[in-house]
């Protein structure tokens, strides 16, 4: 396992390298950059421009759209602020170079460091994507055993039937319904609107920050986990049939060994063994696809909408440094999945395989 492991660690380093660097080039080449972006603040703004004369009369030939009003020396000036006035290749070598170090730099839009950015919003995001994880693992797994074992009966004709509905409401959609029924939209003024947190957060106490923090977190995570747990539930019902079916199940029950005692004591580790080893793998979807729009809804300040605002306003700090990220948690938790699914069932070895 050792050696697998190390081998798994250092494939992380090509990946990392590869996904950089074919993203870095496309956000490059791709119209409408900070340059353009400031340029636009300047001719919609000329006092922007910093007293330089901005007057049609200094118009010069530029590669920026939009900039040929604008005197050469704020174009120069502009480049040189947000580091176009190198090639692009010497840019790419200094990115990784930086990368290297985990020194992501400032924000072109927000005065602050990329990775003070990341961590402010980081644990916002975590939080939701654990607790909703969490909780659909919590719903499906029983549920779905439940199901597998009431196979074919109203409780599993009409539980599928609910499970359907909850899955096909977006999760958006499914958080503008909340907002509307029960943060004061037209009806109950229950919940809080946005935020994780209050604003006096820091004055209550113990017990009333945990209440404060599960207030807020209410709707969202139920915007999440409603149209979460769907597959999942299936997926546990169908792993199970498949298990209940064959023939050590057969041999156990003939045996004499309890209903209760065969599902689980032989049963659940067998069925359940995808299920518990692509938790990671969940959580990581969860965290940074599932949420984008639930942030941005409940205006809450994780790392998806860090990173939609980010691309709107091609701040490409952030864009980078939050790619960095994810896609470095994505193959450590891809790593973590492979090793439980080694801890849950020793027969699986991957250093075996060619």
């Amino acid at each position: 396992m050792l050696n697998y492991l190390i081998r798994r660690l250092l494939l992380i380093i090509p990946t990392l390298f590869v996904i950089l660097t074919l993203n870095f080039f496309i956000v490059q080449v791709a119209p409408g950059g900070p340059v353009d972006q400031a340029i636009a603040l300047i001719e919609h703004d000329p006092q922007a421009a910093g007293g330089h004369d901005a007057s049609p009369l200094n118009r010069q030939e530029s590669t920026y759209r939009g900039a040929r009003g604008l005197d050469p020396e704020i174009i120069q000036l502009i480049e040189k602020q947000y580091g176009f006035d190198k090639p692009i290749i010497e840019r790419y070598i200094e990115t990784l170079k930086h990368f290297l170090l985990f020194d992501f730099g400032n924000s072109f839009f927000k005065s602050e460091s990329v990775i003070g950015l990341i961590k402010k919003s980081l644990p916002v995001s975590i939080s939701l994507g654990l607790w909703s994880t969490l909780l659909i693992y919590l719903i499906s797994i029983p549920l779905g055993i439940r199901k597998a074992v009431k196979a074919g009966s109203r409780f599993d004709f009409w539980s599928s039937t609910l499970i359907i509905i909850g899955y096909a409401i977006p999760a958006f959609l499914l958080a503008v319904l909340l907002i509307v029924l029960f943060a004061g939209g037209s009806y109950w003024d229950l919940f809080p609107l946005r935020g994780l947190t209050s604003t006096n957060f820091d004055q209550l106490t113990i017990w009333g920050k945990v209440k404060d923090y599960a207030w807020h977190i209410c709707l969202p995570t139920i915007a999440m986990v409603v149209s979460g747990f769907a597959s999942l539930t299936m997926l546990t019902k169908n792993a199970f049939l498949d298990e209940i079916r064959k023939q050590y199940v057969v041999t156990a029950r003939a045996k004499g060994l309890s209903e209760r005692k065969t599902l689980y004591r032989h049963v659940f580790r067998n069925a359940t063994l995808l299920i518990i080893s692509g938790f990671p793998t969940a959580f990581v979807g969860i965290l940074f696809t599932g949420s984008l729009l639930i942030e941005i809804i409940f205006s809450l300040h994780g790392l998806g909408l860090l990173g939609y605002e980010a691309i709107i306003q091609r701040d490409y700090p952030i864009i980078f440094g939050s790619l960095y990220i994810f896609t470095l948690i994505g193959l450590i938790t891809k790593l973590l999945s492979d090793l439980l699914y080694m801890l849950i069932d020793p027969r699986i070895d991957f250093e075996a395989r060619n």
